[in-house]
């Protein structure tokens, strides 16, 4: 290779080096075409990050690159030390193109579509939900996941990067991302030890909690048990050992201690590669829930009542549309189930080549995501109307021997009475054309209406639908402990592969940012995973359940919210929306469509301050209370929130939304005092190239990129 020259670069100007042999050409700073060597193509192959180019020397395939960057300080005074590195680092890649879908379908399908849209749509109206919910995926989801796809895919770094290089004021919502990320893990993780333990529990015959505890003396757990069901008290005294209230700790419960060291050890092992690791444990635990959902299905269907529960999933109600509440409900669930905000979508397509279509990639995630919950929803409710056909005719029968039993005593007056091999819907049809003196007495009597929606709407939203109604019904399945581990299995591989995606939304930013962390990979990892154990410990006290639901309701709404309107306004505003479409124009080499352009600047952006505003609202009018279980009473009770628990819970929407304007006004400092803190450099000559200004300028017309070399890459 000859000597050349480049020229001296200005002070506190990088140097980048890039050396490739091969007889391809050359990509561009801002895409895929050829640079230009002395009057011919040069002779070379670099692939690039997003970042301003100054100047470029090139002779006998060697390439200089000035990248414009200050030395300790950009030209707004955010210190840069940690990104920029002496050479081109070497960046993790996909090992190939299912594998990235797997892993972006995995962390967006997580238990939420199993356990929260279905009773979201049951509740709001069935059909008309769907129809709401599709046309806000379009609105919102959508536009903003496409946006942080190609944000990561353009600039090829975790989301402290991606807003850092978008403007270095705006960096602070990278670290708010991080912060989120880090608290919905440590409880997420408590999830999947929940699931770790009935798992354990699942090989036996007959399951634990398909009858009461037989004991000797009439004792307060036979009581309690006896006064609820036998899949509530196993939930509630076997698996949680849960105590009437937050302010009772309890202690902790160590057989869901150790379940959680279990957890993080499988998050532990799968991460320790990095993408390479966890990339082949998607293959498996992105893809099985779905095996898992079709045996449920069609076993589903073929039990009676099936239908039952179909007919009432579908059944529309077009009158919700008119209910605010509702579209709330369906925009937060949009949000959630993309995962917006958490800077995984940034992280995973930060590992991505700069020539993958990243629109059809959202496009196609979405779509998955959303027939992943319609399938997830037909299970649901099919199983549930089986449990509620059941629950429906033990109810007929016990009510129609006690009819015919008080008619033959002469308490009810004669009458016809319903058949005793009645159905639920014509035992319901006869009772409710009873007089209303009738059915007063009746009721009086403790006799009322046998309904199958009723039983369908009793604890079917969350951890009371997947550990206490799923589990309630697949006792009636026969080989129930089958059902049961393959059941728990699959909410064991959903969490998981979510939780790959939350570590991935902590540990990739950091370890772009800060370059002594990407030398001890594998140790900042293992520490990642102790920490959260430790951390994860007051969520498997007695009262741990408690604090799950805390976490879930509160350290992850409000500042997402908020997280994913800063990413819209950045992109659409601080940037400028049509700059971006450029830039990835000049990635893919063909231009997006138009509308995502209006939609980024107006619509979502709009959509998400009003879903802000209405949740904000909703919390100030409403004392955030929470659901605890009475032992004595053997029933839920919903409970206010102590004092200190209220401080808590605001400390965790506080913190994790704080960066953003700390971090703000840190730079507005930096920026004011950096030039009386370093003196300005002497001009010097820049071969006639006129300077460029940061991606962060307003007035700066094109995006450009640093030279990265990507590890084990795959073209897709």
């Amino acid at each position: 290779m000859s000597e050349w020259s480049p020229g001296r670069p200005t002070v506190g100007e990088a140097l980048i080096l890039s050396w490739v042999n091969s007889d391809r050409p050359v990509r561009s700073p801002c895409g895929p075409a050829q640079i230009p060597c002395c009057g011919e193509e040069s002779p070379s192959v670099v692939v690039y990050e997003c970042f301003p180019v100054r100047t470029v020397h090139s002779a006998d395939g060697t390439l200089a690159f000035y990248t414009h960057l200050e030395s300790g300080a950009n030209h707004q005074g955010e210190d840069n030390g940690e990104l920029l590195l002496d050479e081109p680092r070497v960046r993790p890649a996909w090992g190939s193109k299912v594998q990235y879908i797997l892993a972006q379908v995995g962390f967006s399908v997580g238990l939420g579509n199993v356990w929260r849209f279905p009773y979201l749509c049951h509740q709001n109206g069935g059909g008309a939900f769907l129809l709401l919910y599709l046309l806000l995926l379009f609105v919102i989801g959508i536009p903003l996941f496409f946006l942080e796809l190609a944000a990561g895919q353009i600039i090829r770094q975790g989301s402290i990067g991606v807003w850092k290089h978008i403007s270095p004021r705006l960096v602070g919502i990278g670290f708010a991302s991080c912060i989120v990320c880090s608290f919905v893990a440590l409880y997420y993780n408590v999830i999947i030890a929940w699931s770790i333990y009935y798992l354990g529990n699942s090989f036996q015959l007959p399951l634990p909690w398909e009858s009461c505890p037989e004991v000797s003396n009439h004792t307060e757990e036979e009581m309690e048990c006896n006064r609820s069901s036998p899949t509530t008290f196993f939930w509630y005294r076997n698996a949680l050992n849960v105590t009437n209230s937050i302010e009772e700790s309890g202690g902790f419960n160590l057989a869901l201690a150790g379940c959680l060291f279990a957890a993080w050890a499988l998050v532990g092992l799968a991460m320790i590669k990095g993408i390479k690791s966890s990339g082949k444990v998607l293959y498996f635990s992105s893809l099985f829930p779905y095996v898992v959902l079709l045996c449920f299905l069609v076993r589903a269907l073929l039990l009676d009542g099936a239908m039952d529960g179909i007919r009432i999933m579908f059944t529309p109600k077009l009158s919700i549309w008119g209910d605010m509440q509702v579209w709330r409900q369906a925009a937060t669930q949009v949000f959630f189930a993309l995962g917006l905000g958490f800077g995984t979508i940034i992280a995973y397509s930060s590992y991505n080549p700069q020539n993958n279509n990243c629109h059809i990639d959202g496009l196609l995630v979405a779509m998955v995501n959303f027939f992943t919950s319609v399938l997830a929803t037909l299970v649901v409710f099919a199983v549930l109307g089986f449990r509620a056909n059941i629950i429906a005719q033990d109810c007929v029968k016990n009510n129609t021997d006690r009819l015919y039993h008080l008619q033959y005593n002469g308490s009810f007056p004669h009458g016809p009475l319903p058949a005793r091999t009645v159905s639920a819907t014509q035992y319901s049809v006869w009772y409710q054309g009873l007089p209303n003196e009738t059915t007063t007495q009746l009721l009086g009597l403790g006799i009322g209406d046998c309904r199958i929606e009723e039983e369908m709407n009793k604890g079917v939203e969350g951890t009371g639908l997947a550990f206490i109604a799923f589990t309630e019904a697949m006792t009636l399945f026969p080989t129930s402990p089958f059902w049961s581990v393959l059941f728990f299995f699959m909410l064991l591989n959903l969490g998981l592969s979510t939780m790959l995606g939350n570590m991935q939304g902590i540990i990739t930013p950091l370890l772009d940012n800060f370059q002594s962390l990407h030398r001890r990979r594998t140790l900042f990892t293992v520490l990642c995973c102790v920490v959260g154990f430790l951390f994860g410990l007051p969520f498997v006290q007695r009262s741990g359940s408690y604090f799950v639901a805390m976490f879930d309701d509160y350290s992850a709404t409000l500042p997402l919210l908020i997280v994913v309107a800063c990413e819209a306004f950045a992109v659409a505003w601080v940037y400028g929306a049509d700059r971006f479409l450029d830039d990835i124009e000049a990635m893919l080499g063909w231009r997006p469509w138009c509308i995502y352009s209006y939609m980024w600047r107006f619509i979502s952006l709009a959509s998400m301050l009003c879903l802000l505003l209405a949740s904000l609202v909703r919390m100030c009018l409403s004392r955030p209370t929470y659901q605890a279980w009475n032992k004595e009473e053997a029933d839920k009770q919903q409970l206010e929130y102590p004092p200190w628990a209220l401080g808590l819970l605001i400390s965790l929407i506080v913190v994790a939304a704080l960066p953003i304007p700390i971090m703000f006004v840190r730079q507005l400092l930096l920026e004011r005092l950096a030039p009386a803190i370093s003196p300005v450099p002497p001009k010097e000559e820049d071969d006639g190239e006129e300077e460029k200004e940061s991606p962060a300028d307003p007035d700066y017309l094109s995006n450009g990129y640093l030279p990265v070399r990507t590890e084990d890459r795959q073209d897709f």
